[in-house]
């Protein structure tokens, strides 16, 4: 399998499920705190400097936004652990996130992303130890790593890994590193869920 990144849209944004897209679409969920670059992973991966919206505002994506590239889907939920959102936005945004993530059976694989300069927290690892509980299909992304020397790359990964209990994947928005490993571990996702049933939980 493969994909034409540049065919590529914007869907719609939902809050629950009755605004999800009705198809039958594959969906790969990015998830990872407020402002670790989700949007821009998106951005990079279809080659499109302002196809998904990025901000520098932590909490700025406060919707479920659905892209479709090609024959697949891509969803874009609200970052956790921001705590200058109010506390009442914040309080959706659980709900919002846990719906989608348990209910969606279009959902095939998820790309958690954690900023490689810092130590997970604790909202990163209970994101960790929920997708390992599910047995969901996911995929460690350790982001922004054009803002960290390449000294410092194996002394970050281990901290992530003995944090998390798995090594990330490298990638940076600016310069690309890490763009070819995500595609390839999307069309694994994809690839593999045509041989089990959709992901549910019981």
């Amino acid at each position: 399998m493969s994909l034409n990144l540049h065919n590529a849209e914007f869907l719609t944004s939902a809050v629950d499920p009755k605004g999800y897209p009705v198809h039958d679409r594959k969906e790969i969920a990015l998830v990872g705190r407020s402002n670790v670059g989700k949007s821009s992973l998106i951005n990079t991966l279809v080659n499109r400097k302002k196809f998904a919206r990025t901000s520098n505002q932590p909490g700025r994506t406060q919707t479920l936004n659905f892209y479709r590239v090609d024959t697949i889907c891509l969803v874009d939920l609200p970052g956790y652990g921001f705590a200058k959102v109010p506390e009442s936005v914040r309080k959706k945004w659980r709900p919002m996130i846990e719906t989608y993530l348990m209910g969606r059976p279009n959902l095939v694989g998820v790309l958690h992303l954690v900023d490689v300069r810092h130590t997970p927290t604790a909202d990163d690892q209970t994101m960790s130890q929920w997708l390992q509980t599910m047995d969901m299909p996911y995929v460690l992304i350790a982001t922004k790593l054009d803002k960290i020397s390449r000294g410092q790359y194996g002394r970050q990964t281990k901290i992530i890994r003995d944090s998390l209990g798995t090594a990330p994947l490298l990638f940076s928005a600016q310069t690309g590193q890490g763009r070819g490993e995500i595609l390839q571990s999307i069309l694994q996702f994809v690839d593999d869920s045509s041989q089990k049933k959709p992901f549910l939980t019981k």
